[in-house]
């Protein structure tokens, strides 16, 4: 498993980092569930003017359809259904499905189809990703209501000897389909010499709504393109309720026996989980065309419009613990705690996009965990306005039989309305003052202080009100925009110690002197939802008690380099110098990688 993370961790770097495009955050989660099949899920975030809009799509019968970008190969050919079944001991065979990737050319066929749009040769435009040819052929017909003929005997190959079944099939990378005006071809393939690559005329668009495909002068495929895009069968599979489930909502919720408070945080800060992620995006370029303004490393990325005001915050998230205790409630939580960390950003969310990524969906207790999350997470968008904007599903995904924990990662994009909002984690000045927002109740299900003392997860997922949920989330967001916040924080997974210690590395020599109310080991690592820590300047003390609800003043910034939390009776629980926390949490992932 170091084997593959660091393999995985290394591709994304020089890929990214060859194609000039910043990666500026993430999310990694370790569980034993994905030693068999672990998940990387990528969103990439862009910007278009409106004018610039173009559409997948094949109109104007008569025009012609190209083909453009890298030769076809025989890697990446069934790389989506084997990208969606269980592994099992035969499935090194199948490593041709596995694509091959260029970055340098990827970098060319961008800057290509970038200058492309601005011609209005161009009708339609659409890359070859999963299922290649035949998906982007058939989408893009079926979406304007036409057919496409192609004559395979064209399409540039870099491999002999390939038949129908194989061009049509192949995953290659780093190629796209474009539709434009008849007679203007020409044009196209000037454009596309200047990067050089191939741009080769391979059909037409057709009337008659049918995909069809000519090989060495036969007819080898004739097929009504809806049946490949539009109508596709809807599933209704057996469903049923996990006898785990039951079990585990049988559990009450009870406080873990903790004796020793600062020795317990510095476990936790070392949980892969929640440790610091620097040895990963330490390896990516993340400044790369100079927008990015919060780097990696705190609640979430932001990068800058150029030319405005404005910014755009990212996050990704999902805590699959939660979802295996309970799939419903850990689909909302999902998507509060990516709005959670947008907000924390200083912007407001806009609207998601999700990899659904389950074990095998014909098994009815695995079917029902697939309805369930899906039910929570579209409840979610609908209260907190954001909405599903795309997405794809990974299914099968289990090895001899063992699934992964249900896992519908979520990536969120949110908006900076001014440069002077965004907001970080990190605790800003001495003097201060320290605030909760949202009570702290005995909420263990699925914790990292759980799992550091049982090696499991069971019992209840923490619960969530959508509605309170959303009035903190605004309320926070508001005060942000006044002004009033200097840092902002969610509580997440390991709780509200967690959070403040992470609220003071990077700062130089800060501290904290806090007192929280409650059982001391409620109050330092439950994970109750919906809450946040942040700090004001002390003149905004009045101010922002008036605009934020459920908050309570917890403590002070100091300039001791020491954290004091404290228990309501004033005694210290907690004394732990920062730096003594900070480099438990920087080097342990590191430290399990060697």
């Amino acid at each position: 498993m170091k084997y593959l993370f660091k393999e995985v961790v290394a591709g994304i770097a020089g890929y990214g980092n060859c194609i000039g495009i910043p990666t500026v955050g993430g999310e990694i989660q370790f569980e034993p569930s994905y030693d068999g099949n672990p998940l990387v899920n990528a969103m990439c975030v862009g910007l278009i003017d409106h004018k610039d809009i173009q559409k997948g799509q094949a109109k104007g019968i008569g025009n012609t359809v190209m083909y453009v970008g890298a030769k076809t190969g025989r890697d990446g050919i069934h790389g989506a259904t084997f990208a969606s079944e269980e592994l099992s001991e035969k499935s090194d065979e199948k490593r041709p499905a596995v694509q091959v990737g260029d970055p340098f050319m990827e970098k060319l066929l961008l800057e290509a189809c970038l200058e492309l749009v601005q011609n209005d040769a161009l009708v339609g435009i659409q890359d070859m990703g999963a299922a290649g040819l035949t998906s982007s052929s058939a989408e893009m017909a079926s979406k304007a209501g036409s057919g496409i003929e192609m004559n395979l005997d064209l399409i540039p190959q870099r491999e002999r000897g390939m038949t129908a079944y194989e061009m049509m099939l192949s995953e290659s990378q780093e190629r796209m389909l474009v539709v434009v005006k008849k007679g203007r071809e020409k044009e196209i393939i000037d454009l596309f010499l200047k990067y050089g690559l191939e741009a080769v005329a391979v059909g037409k668009v057709t009337d008659d709504k049918r995909l069809r495909l000519l090989h060495h002068g036969e007819v080898v495929a004739d097929v009504p393109v809806d049946a490949l895009a539009e109508d596709a069968p809807v599933y209704h599979k057996p469903s049923q309720e996990p006898a785990y489930f039951r079990e585990f909502q049988s559990i009450e919720n009870g406080i873990p026996n903790v004796e020793d408070y600062k020795e317990s945080l510095l476990q936790l800060l070392q949980q892969p989980t929640i440790a610091s992620k620097e040895w990963v995006y330490g390896q990516y370029d993340y400044q790369v065309r100079t927008n990015t303004v919060v780097t990696p490393g705190s609640d979430a990325a932001v990068v800058r419009i150029r030319g405005t005001r404005k910014a755009l915050a990212m996050t990704t998230d999902c805590n699959s613990r939660y979802l295996y205790l309970d799939p419903e409630t850990g689909g909302k939580i999902a998507v509060a705690e990516a709005a959670r960390n947008i907000v924390c950003s200083g912007a407001e969310p806009l609207a998601i996009t999700d990899c659904l990524n389950f074990g095998n969906p014909e098994k009815p207790e695995i079917f029902w965990q697939i309805e369930k999350a899906v039910d929570g997470m579209s409840e979610a968008c609908r209260v907190l306005n954001s909405p599903v904007i795309g997405g794809n599903v990974s299914l099968y995904n289990e090895t001899k039989g063992t699934a992964i924990y249900p896992t519908p990662v979520v990536g969120m994009v949110g908006l900076v309305e001014d440069l002077d909002h965004i907001t970080t984690q990190s605790f800003k000045s001495p003097g201060d003052l320290i605030y909760v927002i949202g009570d702290t109740k005995a909420e263990f299900g699925g914790s990292e202080l759980q799992k550091y003392q049982n090696g499991e997860v069971f019992g209840r997922a923490p619960e969530i009100d959508l509605d309170i949920e959303l009035r903190r989330q605004k309320q926070l967001l508001a005060a942000i925009r006044q002004g009033l916040v200097s840092s902002a924080h969610d509580i997440a997974e390991g709780g509200t110690a967690v959070a403040l210690a992470e609220s003071l590395f990077g700062t130089d020599n800060l501290g904290a002197d806090v007192l929280l109310q409650g059982d001391a080991t409620v109050a330092l690592f439950s994970e109750t939802q919906s809450r946040f820590i942040v700090s004001i300047h002390p003149e905004c003390k009045e101010e922002f008690e008036k605009m934020v609800d459920d908050t309570r003043f917890i403590g002070t910034v100091t300039n001791t380099g020491e954290l004091f939390i404290r228990d309501e009776q004033g005694e210290i629980i907690i004394q732990t110098n920062v730096q003594e926390c900070e480099e438990a949490w920087r080097g342990a992932i590191a430290c399990l990688l060697k």
